[in-house]
């Protein structure tokens, strides 16, 4: 090749370099420029659907674009979460995971297609929920203190309610159990409705599910509430003790939910659907509804994506001691 001949082909791959570069960014700048889904692993109307409408909504205001809330259900979120992880990593497919998809899943799936510490980009944490120790309304202790004592002298007679494996209601359970050391009888319901029903009713002994299912049988007293499992008592039932002023301090669990991107989303990308759900969880009226339904709204500092990241790992960790794998 000739010397200006190959100068011009330098010159050539060095701006083809630099436009590929450049790409990136312009991309980012450019985003968003249309809608955005956001898939929810669950279905529509629980607890998290109704978090993921409600930031959403108001994260599409910020982002000057819609959000569109796609269900995708089964295996316990991991269906849905597999989709999400799979997408393309543009930035226009995110996930309302939480911490069964993305943390007990782990453990209790041996097969699972994904990882959640390594196959997503974490954007923000977005609530907690805390876990409630709840008992049918005629079950003989009075409190934790008595319940601890009543569950461990009556294991093999006792039946624990749960909305199937990889649930809420399964997973702070299991945890419930191994904290105290024992295997009641697990009683399988295909979803905490059903599982609540049965409590109510009597026909099962006790459950552990996230705060926002189960306020209106406690205030009703269709049931009785033990304790919360976070560090501060919540305003949604102020006369519930947590779990530390109960005398059972290592149990503390709460469902939290967060959003997360597929692996490789461009870190602006990721950037800018941060401060738009920071966005969110600092509004009024999100604050409201929030705390209406029992949630926690994480601090600033606990929404950054490399907060979340590590929230993932820790939790990831912290399911591994409890549960077991099935399938």
């Amino acid at each position: 090749m000739k010397t200006f001949d190959r100068r011009i082909a330098v010159a050539a791959l060095g701006a083809f370099a630099m436009l590929g570069t450049a790409s990136v960014p312009a991309q980012a700048q450019d985003y968003p420029n249309r809608a955005i889904t956001m898939i929810v692993p669950f279905a529509a109307g629980g607890p998290t659907d109704v978090v993921a409408r409600l930031v959403g909504e108001n994260m599409a205001k910020t982002l000057g674009q819609p959000i569109i809330i796609e269900n995708v259900v089964g295996a316990g979120g991991t269906t849905g979460s597999i989709r999400a992880a799979r997408a393309a990593n543009d930035g226009y497919t995110v996930i309302m995971g939480h911490m069964g998809t993305h943390a007990a899943s782990v453990s209790t799936y041996p097969k699972l297609a994904y990882d959640p510490r390594t196959d997503f980009e974490p954007i923000a944490l977005i609530n907690g929920a805390a876990i409630v120790i709840l008992g049918r309304k005629d079950f003989p202790p009075k409190d934790l203190k008595e319940f601890v004592a009543y569950v461990k002298a009556n294991e093999t007679k006792l039946n624990q309610a749960h909305a199937g494996v990889g649930s809420v209601s399964y997973t702070t359970c299991e945890m419930l159990n191994g904290v105290l050391g024992v295997k009641p009888v697990g009683v399988p319901f295909q979803g905490t409705g059903p599982a609540m029903n049965a409590l109510v009713a009597g026909q099962v002994d006790y459950l552990c599910d996230q705060i926002t299912n189960v306020v209106p049988q406690v205030q009703g007293g269709t049931i009785k509430a033990y304790a919360v499992a976070t560090p501060e008592r919540n305003p949604s039932l102020p006369d519930t003790p947590t779990t530390t002023e109960g005398g059972l301090p290592a149990y503390q669990a709460s469902a939290w939910n967060a959003l997360f991107a597929p692996k490789g989303t461009d870190p602006a990308i990721v950037a800018k659907l941060n401060a738009a759900a920071a966005k969110a969880l600092d509004d009024e009226k999100v604050i409201a509804r929030m705390k209406e339904l029992g949630n926690d709204i994480p601090k600033p500092a606990e929404r950054t994506p490399a907060a979340l990241g590590k929230l993932v790992k820790d939790e990831v960790d912290k399911w591994a001691k409890y549960l077991k794998p099935v399938g």
